[in-house]
């Protein structure tokens, strides 16, 4: 019984592993999606059709700065996806959108305090987002 419970224990950690070295195809898309699920309630706030939620915008926020840091190296040469040849052509400027990208993150969850500071600074770090997605993004 004991070794089977080991065994099972390393099976997991096997399994663990493949799938954090996965499709970094998938690995970003997860990551975008998961960006999608914490924008959609904050941007209800911003037009007024949700409540304003502090917290959600910063726990938006946090997960912008995370993963800001982790996408540009899930865009290795031949791993298209939805992502334009742009992206290796020009990939200096599609790292530097994401360094924005975090450093307005950065910024926007230490001035937002309140709904008027937030509808003053959460455009722009979802501006740059449209920028990113119209320079390098598959249109569908």
């Amino acid at each position: 019984m004991r070794r089977l419970v080991i065994a099972t224990a390393f099976a997991a950690l096997a399994v663990t592993g493949a799938l954090a070295q996965g499709d970094p195809v998938d690995q970003r898309e997860a990551l975008f999606k998961e960006w999608g699920r914490a924008t959609r309630p904050v941007g209800d706030m911003l037009k007024g059709d949700a409540a304003f939620d502090l917290a959600k915008v910063q726990a938006a926020l946090d997960l912008y700065v995370k993963n800001a840091k982790v996408l540009p190296g899930l865009f290795p040469p031949g791993a298209t996806g939805n992502a334009q040849p742009a992206v290796w052509s020009r990939n200096d400027e599609f790292k530097a959108l994401f360094a924005k990208f975090e450093q307005d993150a950065t910024a926007a969850r230490a001035a937002i305090t309140d709904e008027a500071s937030f509808k003053a600074n959460f455009p722009g770090v979802v501006r740059t987002c449209g920028t990113c997605h119209e320079t390098f993004r598959v249109k569908k």
